[in-house]
């Protein structure tokens, strides 16, 4: 048998990056580093080349930085063709991976899939999905564009054509079939939830190609709960991820907005968050304006590293996800888990799938504050909940089983 050369592509690189689809891709690349697999990773920056050229290292030898971009967002077709025919073949065709396994192909484009085809005809190509990129030109979150926030079912080309005035309803049913036929080149697609499969497999990608494999997660020592003072309650909430329109923190401060008075003085939320300054003023004006009224209740501490999630989740007593799109998998839900604290998250999408009320946690209707406001009132007057609900909590998929799956997807 083949010794497996493995490459694996990321959109961004962790220590330039902090996304979840980044995290997973590394701590994947590290899992087989440690098990002496030859392997390496290709991570797309947006930092200026070195010298002129497409390729940097960073950390080892291993870890390859592609200094490339895209320039059509539609298509996801690259902004530099000679990074792809020229720079990105000669690495193929000096590793010869027996493997290509791309955790992403935003901002490095498309034509990267058929490039190993073209070069490698043999080699194996697994593509890990995080969101609905490819079925949805709306930053791939099946949501309408406008301020409602309105959830997307199922796209169509004229469905989406109505989303999109400026672009016709050919426009997107070429943009489909465009996609579709880079996709058959992919031996294997990799999801982190079930939801999102059954999404791609009703898009049309074929139910054989499509596998479920969570995000695999270190395995640590759980911290124990947090200590209380005399006649304190189980109210210190918090939120890790991107702060963005999508991600729900303004309906996170408006829940807190609308506690009551005896239940505000009882409780607290950490807000660890990064690219609020990235947002809309519009957006961030907002957020600004509710943080501003909810004073000392809310603090706002920025980003974080992902070594220091442990410390921060032994701070908190319940973890939040609001999202307002269908989250796939958010990183968060197996953070959370991996440190026994129980959640509060969206009623739809990967966050229900994974966070079962009453049993791991709590759900609350999708965009309405008013909903939020009730479980976090819930969680914090129910201390027998907390107990009964962490000590229940499933520790997640390792990142050792994590590692064995994807081999056998291989």
């Amino acid at each position: 048998m083949t010794e497996q050369r493995i490459l694996i592509v990321s959109h961004g690189h962790p220590d330039h990056s902090k996304g979840g689809a980044e995290v997973a891709a590394y701590n994947l690349f590290k899992e087989y580093e440690r098990r002496g697999l030859d392997t390496v990773f290709l991570a797309r920056t947006d930092q200026a080349s070195h010298g002129g050229s497409a390729f940097s290292t960073i950390n080892s030898e291993k870890e390859i930085l592609f200094h490339t971009h895209m320039s059509d967002f539609f298509l996801f077709q690259s902004g530099c063709k000679k990074h792809v025919w020229q720079e990105f073949r000669a690495l193929l065709q000096r590793y010869r991976p027996t493997v290509v396994h791309f955790h992403h192909y935003i901002h490095m484009g498309l034509e990267l899939v058929r490039e190993v085809r073209n070069t490698l005809p043999d080699t194996r190509i697994v593509m890990t999905l995080h969101e609905y990129l490819a079925i949805c030109a709306n930053n791939g979150q099946m949501v309408k564009p406008g301020k409602q926030m309105k959830l997307c079912y199922k796209s169509s080309p004229a469905d989406c054509g109505r989303c999109f005035p400026e672009r016709s309803t050919a426009d997107f049913f070429l943009r489909e079939k465009y996609i579709k036929s880079i996709f058959n080149l992919v031996d294997k697609f990799v999801s982190p939830s079930h939801f999102l499969v059954d999404r791609y497999k009703d898009w049309g990608i074929p139910e054989e190609k499509l596998i479920m494999i969570e995000n695999g997660q270190p395995e640590v020592e759980r911290p124990a709960a947090r200590p209380l003072g005399e006649g304190e309650k189980r109210g210190r909430f918090a939120f890790f991820g991107q702060i963005n329109p999508f991600k729900g923190v303004d309906v996170l401060l408006e829940a807190f907005k609308l506690l009551p008075d005896e239940v505000r003085e009882e409780v607290h939320l950490d807000i660890h968050g990064a690219n609020l300054e990235g947002q809309t003023e519009e957006f961030q004006e907002k957020i600004h304006d509710l943080l501003e009224e909810l004073g000392d209740l809310v603090t706002l501490h920025g980003s974080y590293e992902s070594h220091e999630i442990g410390k921060l989740m032994e701070q908190a007593d319940w973890v939040i996800i609001p999202s307002v799109w269908w989250e796939n998998s958010p990183m968060v839900i197996q953070e959370a888990f991996n440190h026994g604290r129980p959640l509060i998250g969206s009623d739809i999408g990967g966050m229900v799938e994974k966070i079962t009320d009453g049993i791991n946690g709590y759900n609350f209707r999708h965009g309405n504050s008013n909903s939020l406001k009730s479980a976090i009132t819930k969680a914090h007057e129910r201390a027998v909940d907390w107990e009964f609900i962490s000590k229940g909590i499933t520790s997640p998929l390792s990142i050792n089983d994590c590692a064995e799956k994807h081999l056998e997807a291989y």
